[in-house]
């Protein structure tokens, strides 16, 4: 089992910058990707950020420049932590944040965190 606890949401003006956090602990193999997912009011899901075991990224259109997500692995696997930087935000990016973890050979997520609430407003 894989344990993912977020953190980092808040509330931020237009134009300033946020960090969250997936701590991600339990049984964690050395092959896998994580994900930042977000979700506003009467939208579904998207994916906005990815990041593979081996470093790859790639991110959505609406927030390519703007978030950068990045890792830091324990050495003995077990533990991971994904950031996700987050600048220049926009009202547009108000939603709840979910952290996500798949596997190798998984087409979609095999866990998810609790999910943290970003607000952008003036």
């Amino acid at each position: 089992q894989v344990q993912l606890v977020e953190s980092g949401g808040g509330l931020v003006q237009p134009g300033g910058s946020l960090r969250l956090s997936c701590a991600a602990s339990g049984s964690i193999f050395s092959i896998y990707s994580m994900a930042w997912y977000r979700q506003a009011p009467g939208k579904q899901r998207e994916k906005v950020a990815a990041i593979t075991s081996g470093g790859n990224t790639n991110y959505a259109d609406s927030v390519k420049g703007r978030f950068t997500i990045f890792r830091d692995n324990a050495k003995d696997n077990a533990r991971d932590t994904v950031y996700m930087q987050m600048n220049s935000l926009k009202p547009e990016d108000t939603a709840v944040y979910y952290c996500s973890l798949t596997r190798i050979h998984s087409a979609t997520p095999d866990y998810w965190g609790q999910g943290t609430q970003v607000t952008v407003s003036s």
